[in-house]
């Protein structure tokens, strides 16, 4: 029999060069949700278990809606909660975003939790949602998993700074995140998420990823305006960005909508 193909559309848009958009999901909890990203053209959406309040099993039904549509279903877990990455891959999610990473330590035990052998450790599973629920001989279902599985890291402190290059050594690690809130404050610079500094952080992530191969994101420049803050990480080399949240969308739609109503003449 052969194996169903399995695509993972943010991990072919940035492979090919291309700018890969996510949008972060902490209150959507309707499958509806994975087609309007779809219809908005966003690559992937970002489900956030560390910070959001959607129960796993609901994050599963929209990553399995998601996936069905074209849209790349993404889960960030809490620190070092690789039993979380694991259910969440085996029930959905086409890639796991692990925040918190400072040591090759971290990055290793994530891709031992996320990839499978001879890559990673990631424990045995069958019957999973990205074939259909199709019976696939296990060899080549985890061949494929781990081809189209995305593994983040973020990175966002000063020791993660100090570690990059090691950590992006490390094989198995696809995207290096940088969480420019957590990190701005790190550096002494709180809110000042283009703070010449950070910039400077963000160019040495990025140099640390073209030398071992791996693609460079940011997140947190969603505020004011998007494409002035994200132009100049754009032309350093980032290739994965958080574009938004719903909530992001939701206010800034609904303040331009109030705003231009408030002026009709009465």
């Amino acid at each position: 029999m052969t194996t169903p193909a399995l695509v993972n559309p943010l991990a072919e848009r940035i492979k090919s060069g291309g700018l890969g958009l996510t949008l972060m999901i902490r209150h959507a909890r309707t499958v509806d949700i994975a087609l309007a990203a779809k219809t908005c053209g966003f690559d992937g959406l970002f489900f956030d278990l560390q910070h959001g309040v959607v129960p796993e099993d609901v994050i599963s039904q929209l990553a399995i809606a998601a996936m069905n549509v074209g849209v790349t279903p993404l889960v960030r877990v809490p620190e070092k909660d690789y039993a979380a990455a694991l259910r969440m891959l085996d029930n959905g999610a086409l890639g796991i975003i692990m925040p918190e990473v400072t040591t090759v330590e971290d990055a290793r035990n994530s891709v031992a939790a996320c990839k499978y052998p001879p890559i990673g450790n990631r424990g045995a599973f069958g019957g999973w949602a990205h074939f259909g629920f199709r019976a696939v001989p296990a060899a080549e279902a985890r061949r494929a998993l781990n081809d189209a599985t995305l593994l983040v890291l973020m990175i966002e402190s000063r020791t993660a700074l100090d570690n990059i290059e090691e950590i992006a050594a490390v094989p198995g690690v696809d995207v290096i995140h940088i969480g420019t809130n957590d990190l701005s404050t790190d550096l002494g610079h709180p809110g000042e998420l283009t703070h010449p500094d950070v910039l400077a952080a963000i160019e040495r992530v990025v140099k640390a990823c073209r030398a071992n191969g791996k693609i460079a994101g940011v997140g947190g420049l969603t505020g004011g305006d998007v494409v002035k803050m994200l132009t100049p990480v754009v032309k350093l080399g980032v290739r994965f960005i958080t574009a938004a949240t719903e909530w992001n969308l939701m206010m800034a739609a609904g303040t331009e909508r109030v705003k231009a109503l408030r002026a009709l003449p009465l």
